[in-house]
This record gives structure tokens, C-alpha cells and sequence, in this order.
């Protein structure tokens, strides 16, 4: 087995986390870039990832996601909030980063723009939403990845309130909805979840070859 298979083996969804033990600056950095590179449709990246650590904040949040201990323990929380009704100023402000980043005119990049626009136009407001909540899932899966290579645990949870995390996290006047999040940090000594093995579908149940 790979190093890259045996670190996603060890990871698990980390029930109880070490209060004491915090994510260093580095490795958080480190986390953030493997979110950065994910790949999203037409690479638009249409949502945003607030980064909680405020131990007030952490608690509020813990009462908005039916006190589940996770969220105030551990190191920090990564909420994954997606963009509401992306529309055209978000994919000029995509164009004009490809354009800065690959010295391309935006003249050249009309074509591309005007693809996504006339997806985008197709779509009713929430429809639009689902497919950019669709976008943050694939990143909370690099995150995942990226943090067991760091031996640092996580914990993908949708048990939580997305309008009062809305709220307390002031993403309403900011257009956004939290779609998913992920409490990441240490795991505890105690957490008796740590010791019970991976039960996922055989591979002959799980893929198909034609």
C-alpha cells in the first residue's frame, strides 16, 4: 500500500479531540494551499473557507451544530461556505486572474467566459446553488487527504445549522451559505473510535470495469 493510502487508512472521523494540542501556523498554511488547488468545475471555485479558532466563536458554533463536542475541542474549525447565485461578475473576476496570471487578453478569454455564462444563465438561482455546494465537497475531500498526510486528524460533519452558522459567522451580507465543515486537530487518547477498523465496500462491490 502506498504511503498516500496507508495515511487516508489512518485517518478517521475523529469523535473526541485533544483540547491541548493545536495546528501549528505552518502546517494550517499547508492545509490552506491543499484547498486553494483543488479542482472545481471550469475552476471557478465558487464558494469561500472561513477558518474558525476563537474559542468564543468555536462555542457558538458548538450550539449551532447540537452541541457536538467536536467543534469547540478541536484546533480549529474549516467551514465550507458556498457562493449564492453566481453569476456573471464572479466569472469576469475569474477571467481577470487567468488573464493576470497567464498574460492572456481578456479578449482572448471571451470564449471561455461567454461557456460559463451561458451555463450559468441556464440554471435557475437554485440550481446555481446546488452546483457550487456540489464544489465545496470536492475541496473538504482535499482537505481530508491533506490532513492525514500531516498526520493531523478531521472530522467531515453536516450535522450543524447553516443559518445560524450563517449568522454567528456574519456570511449573510456576504452572500454566502455554509454547506459543509471540518473540525481539525489532534485526536484524543481517549477517543475509542481511533481503534475501530475501516469497514468500507469490497472492491468488487465498489467498482465497475467495462
Amino acid at each position: 500500500m502506498s504511503t498516500y493510502n496507508n495515511n487516508l487508512s489512518w485517518r478517521y472521523a475523529t469523535k473526541k479531540f485533544d483540547t491541548t494540542k493545536i495546528v501549528s501556523n505552518n502546517d494550517l498554511e499547508t492545509l490552506k494551499e491543499s484547498i486553494q488547488l483543488t479542482a472545481s468545475s471550469y475552476g471557478l471555485q465558487p464558494y469561500r473557507v472561513i477558518i474558525v479558532s476563537d474559542e468564543k466563536t468555536k462555542e457558538k458554533l458548538k450550539a449551532a451544530a447540537y452541541n457536538q463536542p467536536q467543534l469547540a475541542d478541536a484546533s480549529h474549525i474549516v467551514v465550507f461556505a458556498s457562493i449564492n447565485d453566481v453569476n456573471d461578475s464572479h466569472v469576469d473576476t475569474y477571467m481577470n486572474e487567468i488573464s493576470k496570471t497567464r498574460g492572456v487578453s481578456n479578449a482572448d478569454l471571451e470564449g471561455f467566459s461567454g461557456v460559463i455564462k451561458g451555463t450559468l444563465a441556464s440554471l435557475s438561482v437554485e440550481m446555481k446553488n446546488v452546483w457550487a455546494a456540489k464544489q465545496t465537497y470536492i475541496a473538504l475531500g482535499n482537505l481530508l487527504a491533506a490532513a492525514a498526510d500531516l498526520k493531523i486528524d478531521s472530522c467531515p460533519m453536516e450535522g450543524f445549522e447553516p443559518e445560524k452558522f450563517a449568522e454567528i459567522l456574519g456570511l449573510k451580507e456576504k452572500g454566502l451559505t455554509p454547506t459543509v465543515i471540518a473540525p481539525i486537530g489532534y485526536r484524543a487518547e481517549e477517543d475509542p473510535t481511533q481503534h475501530y477498523e475501516k469497514v468500507r465496500k469490497p472492491a468488487d462491490e465498489l467498482f465497475i470495469s467495462i
